[in-house]
């Protein structure tokens, strides 16, 4: 299975099930910046305990590995949960929606786009994506977050509501990075 196609089978899971999501990570970057190669598809969900089950009979085992246990833990500990295609090794990674308030915005604020040909789904806004790519340079240093913020920039800058990113920022701990950003920007 490529990965447009498990793109389009996970939208239709989730859209079929009422699940509210925004793709995030590397793909939404690619949407509104700069593609590049991506081994994975990440989701941020706001699933219910009562959807685990139903979530899991979408993804059969002969296709595809998913974990029950490790669903209602995500969900417990509000962590990420992953769905493996072992065939292909694409996978898709979950992150729960938990209570914060950031979690709860983004998903108010996510943008219903075509990701593919006749393939329409909710993808994080792009300030959204930004703020994400800040919050994982943070954590773990990789530059590739700060060229994806650029293309971002680059592509989709005029979308962007920089009112909104720095406010947001400065709540989430990552405005000194924001600010380098958007001053080497100018």
């Amino acid at each position: 299975m490529e990965q447009s196609e498990l793109l389009q089978y996970v939208v239709g899971v989730l859209e079929r099930l009422e699940i509210r999501y925004a793709i995030v990570g590397s793909f939404a970057s690619g949407v509104w910046g700069e593609s590049r190669f991506t081994q994975d598809i990440d989701i941020v969900v706001a699933l219910e305990p009562s959807s685990v089950d139903h979530l899991c009979r979408e993804f059969p085992s002969e296709d595809f590995y998913v974990s029950q246990v490790a669903i209602e833990e995500a969900l417990r500990f509000e962590r990420p949960f992953s769905i493996i295609h072992p065939a292909s090794g694409n996978k898709i990674d979950f992150m729960v929606a938990g209570n914060s308030d950031w979690s709860r915005v983004q998903l108010s604020r996510r943008i219903k786009l075509e990701l593919l040909p006749n393939v329409s789904g909710y993808v994080a806004a792009p300030e959204d994506v930004i703020i994400g790519k800040l919050i994982y340079f943070r954590e773990g240093g990789s530059d590739k977050h700060l060229r994806d913020i650029a293309g971002i920039l680059k592509i989709s800058g005029e979308l962007v509501d920089r009112d909104y990113l720095t406010e947001r920022s400065a709540k989430l701990g990552v405005f000194d990075i924001w600010r380098s950003i958007e001053d080497s920007v100018r």
